[in-house]
Formats: structure tokens, sequence, C-alpha cells
């Protein structure tokens, strides 16, 4: 009997050994994974929903993976989004589309979708080894086996490579699987932080740390470029560095030439109103108490920490009446909520990423088999691959399509 060793019980490690069981029967089939649960990252995937995937066609996959998207065409085409949502519906998981075409469990629990997974591995017979692989055994150029951190040497015929990147390490994705495959001979392309939060020049973020705005628009320009990168209407956070929550991480994505060009942030936080609307917003709010100060009149327009903020960039005194702002004034503070400046000055660092950036490149795997071109037998899957995407589940189905390949040809 044939034997394969998977390294790593995430996303694609797990959908690896149910394509591998599938195919080979799960008794050939072991799974190392450093937890004592697998699939952890999976758990606290979009805020513990688990946007399981993207639900659309093949080619709008592949155009929503800006690095090396067409290697993924024959992973795409072998097992797609419509497959993974088959997948999980018929082992008990219903799923729902939301905006954006993003696919959720009905539950909204991430644990449904690492359950299922899990749960078809033991059930197939696959062996779930709690251990760290160290190395990867090979005699001439060919897979022989894997040797864990204590000593212990698993024979195989193949290994499927399936660590993850270097994004939240406390949930295994240390980098360890870099390193191996690059024992071995395999070129690793730089790495980088991918779907990340921002550090930013201004100060005042500290300030409103903690807060978080819904229903804004946050658009992106590049230096140099009158066209944004990114224009998106949805939820952010405040941080003591900077900004995060949703709309970060999905603009940073598209940010891909950070460290040689700089980008700038504006915020629309009024998305509904135009310039002209949102003025006449403010003087009906200001025609109610004529007497008021500034500084007490947009508590109806905002959340009450970001005041003092928007009131100090208008350049109007907080102790000014409202019936003595002209027109010029108002119109500075309506640009100011329309257009809130962001100078970004870099990601925060990978370990806070969601998703590595770089890995193992692509010239050195077969992409019908995800098989690697200079072992035999060796196989990658997931984030370790030089292949990442835009926020939206096209990350989670890059995971499972190559997982799937990889464990139906090991």
């Amino acid at each position: 009997m044939k034997k394969t060793v998977i390294i790593g019980g995430g996303a694609a490690g797990l959908m690896a050994a149910c394509a591998a069981a599938e195919k080979y029967g799960g008794r050939a089939v072991t799974v190392i994974e450093k937890n004592r649960r697998p699939g952890r990252k999976l758990m606290i995937t979009g805020k513990g929903r688990c946007n399981v995937t993207n639900n659309c066609d093949r080619d709008t996959l592949i155009s929503n993976v800006p690095a090396n998207g067409r290697f993924l065409f024959s992973a795409f085409s072998d097992f797609g989004t419509a497959d993974t949502m088959e997948f999980f519906e018929k082992r008990g998981v219903p799923l729902k589309t939301e905006r954006g075409n993003r696919v959720f469990p009905v539950s909204d629990k991430a644990s449904d979708i690492v359950d299922a997974l899990v749960n078809t591995v033991i059930k197939s017979g696959v062996k779930i080894l709690t251990a760290e692989a160290e190395e990867i055994l090979t005699e001439n150029f060919s897979v022989t086996g894997v040797r864990t951190r204590y000593g212990e040497i698993l024979e195989a015929d193949s290994v499927i490579l399936a660590t993850g990147g270097m994004s939240y390490p406390v949930t295994g994705s240390t980098g360890d699987g870099y390193e191996m495959a690059g024992r071995l001979g395999h070129t690793v392309t730089p790495l980088k932080a991918s779907l990340v939060p921002l550090n930013v020049k201004q100060g005042f973020c500290s300030r409103l740390s903690g807060l978080s705005l819904k229903n804004v628009t946050l658009t992106v320009y590049e230096s140099g470029r009158k066209k944004p990168v990114f224009s998106e209407l949805g939820e952010m956070l405040f941080t003591h560095f900077g900004i995060s929550g949703p709309l970060v991480l999905s603009a940073s994505a598209h940010m891909r030439k950070m460290g040689s060009s700089e980008y700038t942030a504006y915020i629309d936080l009024k998305p509904a109103l135009d310039e002209q609307k949102l003025d006449s917003r403010i003087l009906r709010d200001f025609e109610e108490e004529k007497n008021r100060d500034f500084a007490n009149s947009l508590d109806k327009l905002l959340p009450k920490s970001i005041i003092p903020v928007i009131i100090s960039l208008s350049g109007i005194a907080p102790d000014t009446k409202v019936n003595q702002i002209s027109r010029e004034q108002r119109a500075r503070l309506c640009g100011v909520l329309k257009a809130l400046r962001f100078d970004i000055t870099g990601f925060r660092p990978i370990e806070e990423a969601i998703i590595t950036g770089g890995g193992i490149s692509v010239k050195e795997i077969n992409p019908s088999t995800m098989e690697s071109k200079l072992v035999s037998g060796l196989f990658f899957a997931g984030e370790i691959i030089d292949a990442d995407a835009y926020t939206g589940g096209f990350n989670l189905q890059i995971a499972f399509s190559t997982g799937h390949l990889a464990g139906k040809n090991a």
C-alpha cells in the first residue's frame, strides 16, 4: 500500500486528506499537525464566521488572484467554488451567499466548516498525528518519508506540504514549510504581508483606537496615479497604530508596491450624501439650536469620539456659535467629512497579516498536479505556494482547490 503524509492540518491539508482518502483509501494517509485540534486558523477566519469561498465562476476566481492567478487554472477547474459548496452542504453545513458573492455557513460558525473537514478525514480512516514535522526525507530526488521533531520517521511514497505561511504564527503557521522546501532546493519568493492592517502618519488614530465605523467608503490612491487602486463601502476600525478592519484588509491587497511607492487613503464618512446634501443636513442641525457652540453641534452626525478630531481638521474654532459659521467654513467641514485623509506609512508586521504573500515559486510546481518539478513525490497546497488573492473567500478557495488537486494526485 502506497503511503501519503500530509504536513499541516489546515484548510489545504485537510482537503488534501479528504481527496487522497477518497481516491486511495484513508488508511494510506497520515496528517501531521502541530496543534491538538486541526483547522485552528480556519476557526478565526471571517471573524469566526468563515468566508468559505466566493460564489463565482473560474475566470472571476482567477481575476481575483493578482499573484500567479493563471497558475491556478487547473486547480480551479478540478475543484471550483461549486465543488466547495457542494462538499460542505453534502456534509450537513448549509451555506448562504452574501454581499460580494461571499459564501458563509448559515450558522455563521467557522467551527461547522472545521468539523465537516475533520469528521470526513476521521471517518475515512485517515490518521491525524499530533507532531511537528522537521524534515522531508528523500533519496535520488524522490520522497521517502518525513522525520518529526522528536526523531520519529514516517515512511511515505508522497508528501503534501501544506504548512501555510507566516501569518498568525499562534495558529501554527511559522514558516517552517518554507525551510523544509528550501532545503530540497526550492525557491522561496520574497515573503510579504497581504490582507494586513495599515500604519498611518496621522497621530489622531491612537486617540480613536477601538472606534469602529460602518457604512463608510475607503478609497486608496497610489502616488502618481489619478485612478484609485481601491474604493469600497464597508466597515473599518481605528487602532493605536493606524487603521484596520475588513475595508482596510481588502485595500491592503491592492497596494502591491508598498515600499517602492506611496499610498494615501481617504474615508468618506457620509457616502450616502453628496456635498450639497451633506451641507443641507449640517445646516438643518445648526438651525435647531442657533446659539450652540460648534463643539456641541455634531452629535447627531458623528460618533462622539471622532468629533474633536473633525473639529480640529475643519479649522473652525470649537467655541464658534453655529449661526456664525460661514458657507466657506461649512464647505471645509464637508470636505473633511467626505475625504478624511490618511497617509499610509506601511503594512503591519507579517505576523499580523491574514495571508502571506510570496512562497514556493510556481515555476517549480506542476500546475496540473501540484507536484514539485524538482523532487518526485513532493506536492504543495495552500498558502505556502506563491499565490495570494483579494478578500472575499478567494484565498480559502485556493487552499481547497490546490489541496484537492494535490490529494488526488499524491
